[in-house]
């Protein structure tokens, strides 16, 4: 399903992982594979709560320079499509219950390539404002460097 993007409110960035699609699937879907890639190193990620089915928890935390885990995400999953695409937000949180700071809504799809697997986030925003703020806060060294590590870590297990 194509999605417009609209420059003024979307963020985008894609990436040609040469891994099967199913790895990079289960790198997203089991939290043991999505601490190790899902926040830049040398920070690492715990996630707390991971009910991949429409209105389930998305909750993560963060540590950074080994210190104490804090809050990281706490969204909720709008939808769950087996292989092909994810779909979060933290304007809710589980259960659907509206969240204090909504701020962005991700689709993360997976499609085949003959080369492995095509990556791409397109995170929407609700003000041009926000979008720019992301931007500035570093979305594409960001969200570049963790699909890096993701696709690091699945090319490892295709050797």
């Amino acid at each position: 399903m194509s999605r417009s993007i609209n420059p003024e409110l979307d963020l985008t960035i894609s990436r040609l992982i040469r891994a099967p699609r199913s790895l990079v699937w289960n790198a997203w879907t089991d939290p043991s594979s999505f601490e190790q890639w899902w926040i830049p190193e040398p920070a690492r990620c715990k996630v707390t709560e991971m009910e991949l089915r429409p209105g389930g928890a998305f909750v993560t935390q963060i540590s950074e320079n080994g210190g104490d885990f804090q809050p990281h995400l706490s969204g909720c999953f709008l939808a769950v499509e087996d292989g092909e695409r994810i779909v979060f937000t933290n304007a809710l949180v589980g259960g659907w219950r509206p969240a204090e700071q909504p701020f962005m809504t991700a689709i993360i799809t997976l499609q085949d390539h003959p080369d492995g697997t095509d990556y791409a986030a397109h995170v929407m925003h609700k003000s041009n404002a926000d979008r720019n703020m992301h931007e500035e806060m570093g979305f594409y060294d960001g969200w570049g460097t963790v699909i890096g590590q993701l696709a690091k870590l699945v090319e490892r297990r295709v050797q």
